[in-house]
């Protein structure tokens, strides 16, 4: 299976199955001298983590990380990172009756056509479980990125059509601290105890439900970005769009941006203090496939979780007769809030692999 490693300096290959031994990563491209510890990776890990609130799956799982290799005294060496957690409370005996029956709005049935074989527990490779791994590797972007000043702050701005207001400017620490003061990890906290109502009803009626995340960056200078096919803005497209779930991105305006008018599209530039400034972000920090040094804006749109309790029509591949299932096991109604802390790694391993780009690319 090709498709498994992501980046082009710095790099993450990802490995594991949903119920398999266990899940990893391995970041090649790290620069040496970077203070890492797993301390580190362990605190983005516990923000993706299952079972933390009611409206998530219960599943219980510590993802506690383990650093096998690339660390020596608190410190990067510059050679591969390898980092394994381990599966813990795996239940696979909830998918033995759907192993040949293909589950509406998941992978299973394209899986089998393209491999002739595929892991029915919980997805296998498949699984939103793989996110572990990136997650992992993204937390050494964020460290490397912080390095020059850069921060990754994602938030749930939408969950099943209630829409939180998030003002423009607002501070970067304390849209974190309010996105993570709630289980939707919407900064909106009025906002927010509507989304939990809203998704209460959903799961009650055996539904799920979906909703927009926004991840921005701050801090980023000008000039990252590999014209023409490696823009920036592409391989964050690239980059958010390989998340499962996630069916559409949008960078600043982005499909508001076809009905503006280009005296309303484009934002003014101003002198700074530091280079250039601009009074607006419709560009969401990005022109021509280049950072302008604003604030990179990042839309996705998540479908709802697909396993829900309710009957669902498929057929029996091994009959090939229509059925009807009904599927069990532990899933998340709504994908939104636990994919944030996914989003935000995903960012920050494009942002790192441009920042090391940008740093070759001139004397």
């Amino acid at each position: 299976m090709a498709g498994n490693s992501f980046g082009t300096i710095f790099r993450i290959t990802t490995w594991g199955e949903s119920h398999g031994q266990g899940v990893g990563v391995v970041v090649d491209g790290c620069p040496a001298g970077l203070a890492l510890s797993e301390e580190d990776v362990q605190r983005e890990l516990d923000r993706r983590r299952p079972g933390q609130s009611s409206i998530s799956t219960p599943r219980k799982e510590e993802d506690l990380v383990e650093i096998l290799s690339g660390i020596f005294e608190g410190k990067t060496t510059g050679t591969p990172i390898s980092m394994l957690v381990w599966n813990k409370d795996a239940k696979s005996s909830a998918y033995d009756a759907l192993r040949d029956r293909p589950r509406p709005g998941h992978a299973d049935w394209p899986y089998i056509a393209r491999y002739g074989i595929r892991d029915h527990r919980g997805g296998g490779r498949s699984s939103g479980r793989e996110t572990v791994s990136r997650v992992a590797g993204g937390a050494v972007a964020k460290k490397l990125l912080a390095e020059s000043g850069i921060a990754v702050v994602g938030y749930v701005r939408e969950l099943g059509g209630v829409r939180a207001s998030i003002p423009e400017g607002v501070d970067i620490s304390s849209l974190r601290d309010e996105a993570e003061k709630n289980p939707v990890r919407c900064p909106d906290q009025n906002v927010a105890e509507e989304m939990i109502r809203v998704l209460d009803r959903a799961r009650s009626a055996g539904d799920s439900l979906g909703g927009v995340a926004e991840v921005v960056a701050f801090g980023v200078p000008p000039g990252l970005g590999e014209p023409v096919f490696e823009k920036l803005d592409a391989d964050l497209a690239r980059a958010l769009m390989g998340i499962g779930a996630v069916k559409a991105v949008e960078i600043g305006a982005g499909v508001d941006s076809a009905g503006m008018k280009g005296s309303e599209m484009n934002d003014p530039i101003l002198p700074g203090t530091e280079g250039l400034k601009f009074a607006t972000n419709n560009a969401g920090g990005i022109l021509g496939g280049i950072s302008t040094g604003a604030p990179i804006l990042c839309r996705i749109s998540v479908k709802p979780t697909p396993s829900i309790s309710r009957p669902q029509r498929t057929v029996d591949l091994s009959t090939g007769e229509a059925v009807e299932i009904e599927i069990k096991g532990r899933h998340d109604p709504s994908i939104p809030p636990r994919i944030v802390p996914v989003a935000e790694s995903m960012v920050a391993l494009v942002l790192a692999d441009h920042l090391l780009r940008l740093r070759a690319a001139k004397i």
